[in-house]
């Protein structure tokens, strides 16, 4: 485009430019024109001549803010309850922080803080009011409709699995869990589930819910499965506490027998101990009654080879002791006089008389107590004896 184009004359001026005025820039510009380029560009010269506003100082401010902000992005903090894992260009790095203040480079590398307290996942909301919820109706081994609600307590072991093996951990141990409970409950009967065998059902579903989780990687560990607690679905909720109460009626009938026949045994077992110590007592007192009188003959018979005429002599006294030492008896002695027992001897008042002592007769009624009676030495010789 020719200059004097934009001169609005339409004619060419040999001492103006474009706007005017000659493309040097001689001559004051007018009031209210146009500006030229190089005037523009002589502005801006001055402008950058004189500096930024503040200077230095704006410059070193302006820095100061940045390293802050830079070192709070790069220093962190590890709680008691955490790991830290560090990630250089994304990839986690070998080595793990623990608790305290740690440095890292930031924008480059960052970090990930996992925590390794005890965690809990509940599953299953069954209630007083006997709703049910849907995560927790399971089919039993006998077809059988359960309600279960139960608690998974898990821990991370390996922080690096955990954050970057599986999307959700949380997610993927609730349903390793549920799905795990729904397998040993579908085999078992439910009778097992309400009452039986909770704790085997525990220990079972723990270690499939492990396995199930370590085939994936995810650096978790379950430290126990807590059944809190069993109910049946609304609907037959009333029919099985009935069926329930018949039960435990059951075992309780079946309790009381079994005591009772406890009972009756153990009376049973005891008299049939003391009667078979009875007989082994019994027979020793008879062995050893008759050992000992085996004895006594042998000793009886070894003093008679000795001596015969003394021991005949002993054997006759002992055997008139035992024979005469029981039994009543008044033995008279004749005397001088050769009178014999008198008439009027009361005989029977010398017996003693059965019951309370008897009064003591007069001694007027009494006669005279005879002499005491000899006894010959005689074997032969028979005492007179009156009874």
């Amino acid at each position: 485009m020719p200059w004097d184009n934009n001169t609005g004359g339409g004619g060419r001026n040999n001492n103006g430019g474009p706007w005017g005025q000659s493309p040097g820039g001689g001559g004051p510009r007018k009031s209210g024109g146009t500006p030229n380029l190089e005037e523009i560009l002589s502005r801006g010269r001055d402008q950058f001549k004189g500096g930024i506003p503040g200077g230095r100082w704006a410059l070193i401010g302006g820095a100061v803010v940045i390293v802050i902000f830079w070192l709070m992005q790069s220093i962190y903090t590890i709680e008691p309850q955490e790991v830290g894992v560090e990630l250089r260009f994304g990839k986690p790095k070998p080595e793990l922080s623990y608790q305290g203040l740690h440095f890292h480079f930031w924008p480059i590398e960052t970090v990930e803080k996992v925590n390794t307290t005890e965690n809990q996942t509940s599953i299953g909301s069954v209630s007083t009011g006997r709703t049910s919820g849907p995560d927790g109706l399971m089919l039993s081994g006998d077809q059988n409709i359960v309600d279960v609600k139960f608690s998974v307590l898990w821990s991370v072991t390996d922080p690096v699995k955990y954050l970057f093996n599986v999307r959700d951990p949380a997610d993927m141990v609730r349903s390793a869990s549920e799905s795990a409970m729904r397998e040993v409950v579908g085999r078992r009967p439910a009778q097992d589930i309400f009452r039986d065998d909770r704790a085997g059902i525990s220990t079972e579903v723990q270690k499939i819910i492990q396995g199930t989780i370590d085939s994936y990687g995810l650096g978790v560990n379950i430290s126990r499965i807590a059944i809190e607690n069993v109910a049946p679905p609304a609907e037959v909720a009333d029919a099985f506490d009935e069926v329930q109460r018949a039960e435990q009626d059951e075992q309780r009938f079946q309790e009381e027998a079994r005591k009772y026949a406890n009972t009756l045994l153990g009376n049973a077992r005891g008299q049939a101990s003391q009667m078979r110590e009875d007989a082994a007592a019994y027979k020793d007192r008879v062995v050893k009654e008759a050992e000992g009188e085996a004895s006594r003959f042998t000793s009886v018979y070894d003093q008679y080879i000795k001596a015969p005429e003394v021991t005949r002599k002993r054997l006759y006294l002992e055997t008139m002791e035992q024979v005469l030492g029981g039994s009543q008896k008044v033995i008279v002695d004749k005397g001088a006089s050769g009178s014999g027992v008198l008439p009027y001897l009361p005989l029977p008042a010398l017996r003693p008389a059965p019951g309370p002592a008897p009064a003591t007769a007069p001694s007027s009624t009494l006669p005279e107590a005879p002499a005491a009676p000899t006894v010959s030495d005689d074997p032969t010789a028979t005492p007179s004896v009156s009874r």
